[in-house]
């Protein structure tokens, strides 16, 4: 099979957070949420579990409560003074501000999106001593999410991640019915978005992230 590398260093390089060019005002077809998290399950899991689960909320009442979870934990965030303050000269510096502007306008019209997708993974990880299993617990479905999104924004769909809900995770599994044993690990919404025209995101140089064989060997 010949994969087109230029089609998906497209889709992988420009796939964002969606928030302001979400459509508010088109339905989203069940079907196509449906294929697109039967494509995210075939990303990994640990030792093949297949420990998640997926859930979808169409329903406006329970979408308007969440909506409501996220704008109080957006307070709750920016009364922590979070993000902290990046140093002079950093160059994140310049796009924080929209990052911040951004993600307040999407708290502001998130009950608006027609359909939210919820990302579960069976298992809690509060009281786990070993690192290990808190890795392999987020490791076995942080691949799906991030392929759920990819499968998404190839047909069109815009997605966030998000994870504010979690301040309030317990009433939101009162809310949903989830089983206490179930960890909540990401909230996306979903809708079509408009234009297409995303770029690739400003990002710190390679040359700082990467190391070759010993740490702070940068080549």
């Amino acid at each position: 099979m010949t994969i087109d590398r230029a089609a998906a260093d497209k889709l992988l390089t420009t796939t964002r957070s969606v928030r302001k060019r979400l459509d508010l005002t088109r339905p989203v077809e069940p079907e196509l949420i449906q294929e697109c998290l039967e494509i995210a399950m075939q990303a990994p899991t640990g030792t093949n579990a297949q420990n998640w689960s997926f859930m979808v909320i169409t329903d406006q009442a329970k979408r308007s409560a969440i909506a409501d979870f996220y704008r109080q934990g957006t307070a709750i965030m920016s009364g922590s003074g979070y993000p902290p303050p990046l140093e002079d000269g950093d160059p994140r510096e310049h796009v924080m501000p929209k990052v911040m502007e951004s993600a307040g306008y999407l708290g502001e019209i998130l009950d608006q999106v027609p359909v939210f997708v919820l990302a579960l993974v069976k298992g809690r990880v509060e009281n786990v001593p070993m690192l290990i299993a808190q890795a392999s617990t987020y490791g076995s479905i942080l691949p799906a999410a991030w392929s759920f999104m990819l499968a998404a924004r190839a047909r069109g769909l815009g997605t966030a991640w998000t994870t504010i809900h979690l301040f309030f995770e317990t009433q939101v599994a009162e809310l949903l019915g989830i089983p206490a044993d179930w960890t909540q690990a990401v909230l996306f919404p979903v809708a079509y978005y408009t234009g297409d025209d995303f770029k690739p995101a400003h990002r710190l140089a390679p040359e700082q992230m990467i190391h070759w064989d010993s740490w702070g060997d940068h080549h």
